[in-house]
């Protein structure tokens, strides 16, 4: 009897032991938080007071004539700020395993407070990656600001930036400006578990060219691949490429600005997808002479001073019109973003008069995606302004967007 009683009672306990219930069991709050599963480690890289944002203001490239900007961003300032890099795991172009680093920045206040994910647009120098936190960086002067106003603010440098700077960044390419973003809003996420910050579970993201761009891309995937992960209540994009096919075929037949800046833009998607889609072909297959040259010596920093249709070779430009290019045409289409169904209450900011990023790849995809059905996008053109001279309408905009959102 006696053995046959503790054969029963060994039996009961590895029983409730499969189900959980064992007093110790993992539901314990002694136990071990679990591991992280994207981030990879953290440092401060500072806290910071008021009065020092507040210097900020003061020091920015506002102009004397702009003490009216000044006072109202000075006016979102509430709280001292704490900013700590990350390192986390993403996936590279090729889909395999791979490192990268971003910023994630705190108010500190104990009020429960939205996480913003902003992706940063186009960066020409390396040192402005958000995780250096540089003074010219997005994150140092936008960021931090918006963060002490009340929100905990996840900043990704994507690929080929800050940890894996030694690659090149695979320049408006949807996937991986999605994946990286998402997989920082996971670190972020353990971030603030790790730090027992107060976070009101609401996901809200955002930026402007490049980042308008990335951000598209990124409430895409998490929408249609993750859609119940976040609480993703809001979406603000600003002149973002989000119309690629359009966008290619505008510069390759139409007479355009002719400012060399934008046109290294150009050349730098123009080449990415020609490495990313491994077509692997020579720069003299897209730009005639003498721009060839210096494209495969310099790439994007080549200096192209005409309008952009007349330095891409007629071979190239003829494949793309009479649709032979076949290999070229569906890795542009891959990266367009603009033709979906939006669930989240999404603002799209552009200016008429954008000669770098043009208006047609807002105003296209607010089209498409109310003719699919989504109830909740909505344009908001700025009349005559251009791509820089948006940027206070995007801001302040996307600010009283998102407060309206907490």
């Amino acid at each position: 009897m006696k053995q046959n009683f503790i054969q029963s009672r060994n039996y009961l306990l590895l029983l409730l032991i499969s189900i959980g219930i064992l007093w110790g069991c993992s539901s314990s709050n002694n136990d071990p938080a679990p591991a992280n599963q994207y981030l990879v480690s953290s440092s401060v890289v500072g806290e910071f007071t008021t009065a020092q944002l507040s210097a900020r203001v003061d020091g920015a490239a506002l102009g004397s004539d702009n003490a009216l900007v000044i006072g109202v961003v000075k006016g979102l300032i509430k709280n001292p700020i704490k900013v700590i890099k990350v390192v986390y795991n993403t996936k590279g172009v090729d889909g395999k395993a791979i490192q990268a680093s971003g910023l994630v920045i705190f108010p500190k206040t104990t009020e429960s407070v939205p996480l913003i994910s902003q992706q940063h647009g186009t960066i020409a120098d390396k040192n402005d990656a958000p995780s250096l936190y540089g003074t010219a960086s997005e994150a140092y002067q936008l960021a931090s600001i918006v963060a002490s106003n009340g929100f905990i603010i996840a900043c990704p440098d994507y690929i080929g930036y800050g940890a894996s700077a030694n690659l090149d960044h695979p320049y408006e390419h949807r996937e991986t400006l999605a994946q990286a973003s998402l997989d920082m809003l996971r670190a972020a996420k353990e971030l603030i578990a790790q730090e027992k910050a107060a976070w009101s579970q609401k996901v809200m993201i955002t930026g402007y060219s490049e980042g308008g761009f990335a951000t598209m891309a990124l409430q895409k995937k998490m929408e249609e691949q993750f859609p119940n992960e976040f609480n993703l209540v809001a979406s603000s994009c600003g002149a973002g490429a989000y119309n690629k096919t359009a966008f290619m075929n505008y510069i390759i037949n139409q007479k355009t600005h002719g400012i060399a800046q934008y046109n290294s833009l150009y050349i730098w998607v123009t080449m990415a997808y020609n490495s990313i889609y491994g077509l692997n072909r020579p720069a003299s297959y897209y730009f005639n002479a003498p721009y060839a040259a210096e494209v495969a010596s310099k790439g994007p920093q080549a200096s192209i001073p005409v309008s952009i249709n007349l330095a891409y070779a007629d071979t190239f430009r003829n494949g793309i019109n009479n649709g032979t290019d076949t290999q070229y045409i569906t890795g542009v289409k891959d990266n367009d973003i603009f033709d979906w169904k939006p669930k989240t209450s999404t603002q799209l900011y552009h200016g008429t008069a954008d000669q770098h990023v043009f208006y047609f790849n807002s105003e296209t995809a607010a089209a498409a995606m109310k003719a699919k059905g989504a109830t909740d996008v909505t344009l908001i053109t700025v009349q005559g302004t251009d791509h820089f001279t948006t940027l206070p309408n995007y801001l302040l905009g996307t600010l009283t967007f998102f407060t309206s959102k907490k």
